[in-house]
This record gives C-alpha cells, structure tokens and sequence, in this order.
C-alpha cells in the first residue's frame, strides 16, 4: 500500500478517535455540570438530611430494586414460597401508623400555617411550621423507600403475578419523585399530595394487615375494589389540583406541576386499565 494511503487511513483513525474521545469528555463533562447544579440548587434546610442532598444514593437504590426484581423470581423458582404471616402483619399495620402519622402532620401542619388549597408556595424558612411539614415530606419521602419492601414480600412469597408493570412502575417512580419533592419544593402545595396519599394508604394497609391475618378476614374484605376507586379519585383530584396551578399565577415552580400532572395522568391511565381487568372484564367474564 502507497505510504499517502496508509498516511491517510492513520489521520482518519486518529481523527475519529479525537472526535470520539472530544465527545466523550464533552457527554461527561454535562453530566459533571448537572450533578454539581442538583447540588448546588436544593433547599438548603433539607439537604443535610438522609438521602437527600445528591441523587446517588437513590438511583442506587432503584438499581438494587431493578436487580431484585430480576433475579428474585429466578431465584425462587425452585423453593418454597416463605411464610411471612408474622412480619407482613407487623408490617402493615406499622405503615399504617405511619401513614396516620404523616396525615396527622400534613393536614394539622396545614391548618396551623393557613396553607391554601389553591395555591400554596414553599415557606424555605427555617421558621417552627416551615420546618415541620419540610420534615413530614422527608417522612412521606422516606416511606416511598419502605414500601419497596412490598415487591420483596411478593417475591419472596412467589406472588410474581403481582409483579405488574404498573406495580414497578409507580414504586419505583415515587422515590425519584418525592426525593426531588424534598430536595426543591419541601412543603407549599406539595403537601396536597402527601395529604391524599396518606389517608389512601391508612385504608391500604389496613386492608393488607387484615388480608395478611389469615382466610377467616376475607368475609370482612369485600371492599377491595372501592379501594382502587379510592387511588382513582386520588389520581384524579391531583390532576385537577395541579392542572388549575399550570394555569393561574402562583409562586410555586411550574415545571413540578407539570411533572406532577404528567405522573398522575399515567397513573390514572394504568390504574383505570388496572380496575378494568380486574373488576369488570372478570365479572362480565364470570355472568
């Protein structure tokens, strides 16, 4: 080969690479930027608080769910399903006093510091009640941590039926969503939905904590589906919370309104398909 051509060949690899390697630091180079801007722009009151002031530790987090997700069932296949009576009833009913606790907070919290049910904008205030609901969002936050026990549980329990999409998709979406509730927007109308969420999951866990006491319950459970009534109104209600919100002036950040509106509209979606399967088309399949 002419030694222009290999010349040339060379210069193209060397080219190539430098515009490779030149992208390469540039992609990284944002990547650095974004990081250091999360940072460097969260509220400096809950920052010093768990798993709040970098996004690592929860995309850790989310990795080792999507891990468990995948290898758990393999795992199981072979065992026995464990018998976990005992623990999903302290369980449950422990996330039900949490979640009484939390509503307490959020609605008397609320009440205490005059929030508006319209328009509410963050009090970053190191003031007694700021201070409160910031640490009642971080508990409701920190919940959304806890209750990926619930897919653990399923797993461990060979209930890979319950493994849905709509299952992975709202709990492992809710620890991204609250982690940045937390970290930007601690308190204004963020409580609404701490609010809603956890009266729903009073009743939520209280039906698991009575399922999870045995067979003899099930007489006292007919009221299954009108729980998942009751996420849709939820769903619902903060659509139109936050969609009212996108629309009028109010000091409180419009692209976490929109993220917030988004996030409930696939719910509503998933959870009406979700009611659809398993209530209607079962019923119209059993007459």
């Amino acid at each position: 080969m002419p030694l222009y051509r290999i010349c040339t060949v060379d210069t193209f690899i060397l080219t190539c690479t430098s515009i490779a390697a030149l992208k390469m630091d540039s992609a990284w180079q944002r990547v650095e930027s974004m990081h250091r801007w999360i940072l460097e722009n969260g509220d400096k009151r809950t920052d010093p608080w768990l798993l709040v002031y970098s996004p690592v530790p929860i995309i850790c987090i989310f990795l080792c769910y999507l891990v468990v997700i995948w290898v758990g069932p393999k795992l199981m296949k072979h065992r026995e399903p464990v018998n976990l009576k005992p623990v999903l009833i302290v369980y449950n009913f422990s996330m039900v006093g949490l979640s009484v606790y939390m509503f307490h907070e959020f609605l008397v919290t609320s009440l205490l510091a005059n929030y508006s049910y319209l328009c509410q904008p963050v009090d970053y205030t190191p003031s007694t009640l700021g201070m409160r609901m910031a640490s009642v969002c971080w508990w409701f936050f920190f919940s959304k941590v806890i209750e990926l026990a619930d897919t653990v549980f399923f797993i461990l329990r060979k209930k890979n039926s319950q493994l849905t999409f709509l299952h992975v998709y709202h709990h492992g979406t809710m620890i991204f969503n609250w982690w940045a509730g937390v970290k930007y927007v601690a308190g204004g109308q963020s409580f609404f939905i701490g609010l809603l969420n956890t009266f729903v999951h009073i009743v939520m866990y209280s039906y698991y904590g009575l399922a999870a006491l045995g067979p003899h319950m099930q007489k006292f459970l007919w009221w299954k589906r009108y729980l998942t009534s009751l996420q849709l109104v939820q769903f619902v209600l903060l659509t139109v919370h936050t969609g009212y919100n996108l629309f009028t002036e109010c000091d409180f950040p419009d692209s976490m309104n929109a993220v917030v509106f988004a996030y409930c509209v696939t719910l509503i979606i998933l959870f009406s398909n979700f009611y659809y399967q398993s209530y209607i088309t079962r019923k119209s399949k059993k007459s």
